[in-house]
């Protein structure tokens, strides 16, 4: 199991400069934040570090900065917002450069217990991204230590994210985790490595490809593994059944045949939907009114395309989670976004929400779908970071978390 010390390994931080690494990559609309989970979630590290009296600088990126530094993708909002969560003023360094002067001159300017936020890391494009050393440097000279607590961006090896660990260990500082990092390393790490059986993963989603590391190596750690979403069709295929108009990737069918194999050779229940949700074409827009009907998964009509499991596999699906022990979820069923092809997303949610199990939901889609259902707080645990995530149940080694100090 991953030990990697943590925000309460960091001793006598009175006056101790602390970068923090936050994901703060929240969505915007006209310059308002719509879902503050993030900066929520960030809380709890800030304000320990606050109380043991350190100075305490946050950075993160925001957006994906296509067309260079621009205020639209300013950090701005979130100071603002993170200045009335915590009841005091964070000062921001509104500056593109990030670490330049004016960086400098706010931190200079701290006193024990103060927050500053840089600018968007992002806005130094390349050099973030391909973690440049001379970046990494800087964000370093700007602090004594350094905690990592953006598990949504801890699978890239960006400079704010892996590069700047380097320096901070040069000069004799400590690289911690935060509480969030902590948590996402103990739920997901915990769930490959060393789960409480019986140990159930459901894996959907619209592609198979995005998914193939994960299938074969939870084959291998799970008891049962449940396909659902559109990858399903592509094992529809594969076992020589008709799909009809349905999403499938006809280059993943010998791997689909493969997992297959592998699943009963290992004795793993390998469980496909028996009944599909259809429809003529897709929804357009995504949640428009569309007439379905519900057939056998073995006779999808030539015209039609499955877009959500049937109320059978809905029911199949429940009933294997009733007896898991560790149930990890990543990918909906269908497209949930769409009232009437929700029903299975809703339904494996609902098994989720009742079940005495530990319940690890993988980020992206499937928590989107976890939270608009309204079973949020009926999960063991919600991760931060779609992509990460994933890495972690590949069980790929995450750069974000490999920078940290062993304890």
């Amino acid at each position: 199991m991953l030990n990697k010390k943590t925000v309460e390994d960091l001793k006598n931080i009175q006056g101790k400069r602390v970068l923090v690494r936050c994901d703060f990559n929240v969505p915007l609309k006209n310059g308002e934040i719509t879902d503050e989970t993030r900066i929520v979630a960030a809380l709890p590290t800030i304000c320990k570090l606050i109380e043991g009296g350190a100075k305490v600088i946050l950075c993160s990126h925001l957006g994906k900065v296509k067309n260079g530094p621009n205020e639209g993708e300013s950090l701005a909002p979130v100071a603002k917002r993170l200045s009335e969560k915590l009841g005091k003023e964070v000062v921001f360094v509104s500056d593109y450069n990030v670490t330049g002067e004016a960086a400098t001159k706010a931190v200079a300017e701290m006193k024990d217990g103060d927050v500053v936020l840089l600018q968007n890391t992002r806005f130094r494009g390349k050099e973030e991204t391909k973690n440049g050393e001379k970046f990494s440097k800087e964000l370093a000279d700007l602090a004594d230590d350094y905690v990592c607590d953006a598990f949504g961006s801890s699978h890239r090896a960006h400079a704010s994210v892996a590069g700047v660990t380097k320096f901070i260990t040069e000069k004799g500082g400590t690289n911690a985790v935060g509480y969030l990092m902590q948590k996402e390393i103990d739920f997901l790490g915990n769930a490959v490595e060393n789960p409480v059986r019986p140990f159930v993963a459901i894996l959907g989603g619209a592609k198979v490809a995005d998914k193939l590391n994960v299938i074969n190596n939870l084959l291998e750690k799970c008891d049962t593994l449940i396909i659902g979403g559109g990858m399903a069709y592509t094992f529809l295929k594969a076992q020589g059944k008709g799909i009809g108009q349905s999403l499938v990737d006809d280059t993943k069918i010998d791997y689909c045949k493969e997992m297959m194999e592998k699943a009963e050779k290992l004795g793993k229940k390998l469980l496909l939907p028996v009944d599909t949700t259809v429809a003529k074409s897709f929804p357009d827009p995504i949640d428009a009114p569309i007439e379905v009907s519900v057939v056998s998964s073995d006779a999808i009509p030539d015209d039609m395309q499955g877009l959500d499991i049937g109320p059978k596999t809905a029911e199949l699906y429940a009933e294997a989670v009733k007896t898991a022990k560790t149930v990890v979820w990543n990918g909906p069923m269908g497209v949930f976004e769409n009232p009437i092809l929700a029903k299975g997303t809703i339904a494996v949610a609902k098994a989720l929400a009742e079940t005495e199990a530990t319940t690890i939901i993988g980020g992206g889609d499937s928590a989107a779908a976890v939270n608009q259902l309204g079973f949020a707080d009926k999960m063991s645990h919600i991760s931060t970071g779609g992509g990460a995530s994933l890495e972690f149940l590949e069980g790929k080694e995450l750069p974000g978390v490999a920078a940290a100090d062993d304890k």
